[in-house]
């Protein structure tokens, strides 16, 4: 018989790490435990506070909720946490890792093996021209050839500066790239600083404007010189009806999948496919996550094949994580089979 426990877990950042959303010292997240005889399971449940689509009152309810009524089973769960993206993808994660040979190898793979990594985005969080500056140069010196900066936090001139100086030293065939607004512009003077942004050549921006305003960024996607992924927009569709009339209004050149605030790896999944069908691109982005929820959605994002660099790089912000084989090395995770878990899942202690 299946049984279940949950345990909350403060991550703290090395670094305070800024958005257009704020500054963030510390990051919330929950681990769901199953055991069935001498089987172990771990999920994370990653709530991003401020985000997640189910960020209110009652979620630690229905964390325990879900321990005692876990012999439902995963499949009615899943359906009856609709509502619940990130217990979702944590429900899902632990019934894997319950049934899988290995609690930490959800998707047996090359990945998972040591022969193949997954390229990815170096990330440049927000803060002060010299901060931003020195972050730029520590990626590109481990290697990194897409970098992706966060911007609308300083004033926008600044930014651009910071972006035309590493296009003065590499070319777009060098060094792809990305920023990510975070909704930090108005649409009124979004497509002004897109045509600026354009100018060096960028491979794409997220959440240009604020979400939930159909209308104006379908406006802004059909204008832009720059292509748009979306990211903030897809928090909160939770029918397949509300996701496909997203796509077909905004028409957006990409979207930006973070399983933990989309419902897990069945409902990206889905979205996937609807990328496909409207031709639209797609990566997927972990959403600080501990290392065990990275770990999963990084096993997961290897089977869909995507030759993109993803947003998986956020493992080494934290001061506490939980020691795993996942490494960053030239720009791209790999998983080293020599590294270990510094976690028992028969005996889970923090």
């Amino acid at each position: 018989m299946v049984t279940a426990t949950y345990q909350k877990y403060i991550l703290q950042f090395k670094r305070p790490s800024g958005t257009s959303r704020g500054v963030m010292k510390t990051k919330e997240t929950w681990f769901l435990f199953l055991k069935d005889d001498d089987r172990f399971g771990i999920g994370e449940c990653g709530i991003l506070r401020g985000l997640s689509a189910d960020d209110h009152p009652g979620y630690e309810a229905k964390l325990k909720w879900v321990c005692e009524n876990i012999a439902l089973g995963e499949a009615k769960l899943f359906e009856a946490l609709v509502e619940w993206p990130s217990i979702q993808i944590g429900v899902e994660m632990a019934f894997r890792s319950l049934t899988s040979a290995e609690p930490f190898e959800l998707y047996p793979s090359a990945f998972t093996n040591g022969t193949e990594a997954i390229p990815i985005n170096g990330l440049i969080w927000m803060g002060d021209k010299m901060f931003m500056r020195e972050q730029i140069a520590e990626k590109l010196k481990h290697g990194f050839t897409c970098i992706k900066m966060k911007i609308g936090a300083i004033d926008f001139e600044t930014e651009l500066s910071l972006l035309q100086s590493i296009r003065k030293e590499f070319s777009a065939n060098e060094i792809e790239l990305r920023v990510d607004a975070n909704g930090a512009f108005s649409p009124q003077n979004a497509l002004e600083k897109l045509k600026r942004l354009a100018a060096l050549e960028l491979h794409s921006i997220e959440q240009p404007i604020k979400q939930g305003q159909w209308q104006e960024m379908a406006k802004l996607c059909e204008e832009t010189p720059l292509p748009i992924a979306l990211d903030e927009e897809l928090i909160g569709l939770f029918t397949s009806k509300e996701k496909k009339k997203c796509l077909e209004t905004i028409k957006p050149q990409y979207i930006i999948l973070k399983p933990s605030l989309v419902g897990g790896f069945k409902r990206s999944d889905e979205w996937i496919g609807m990328a496909a069908s409207n031709s639209i691109g797609w990566w997927i982005t972990s959403a600080l996550e501990s290392n065990i929820g990275l770990n999963a959605i990084a096993q997961y994002t290897f089977t869909k094949n995507s030759t993109l660099p993803q947003g998986l790089g956020t493992g080494s912000l934290f001061t506490n994580n939980i020691d795993s084989p996942l490494k960053v090395r030239n720009g791209s995770l790999h998983y080293d089979t020599h590294g270990s878990w510094n976690i028992d899942c028969s005996n889970p202690e923090f």
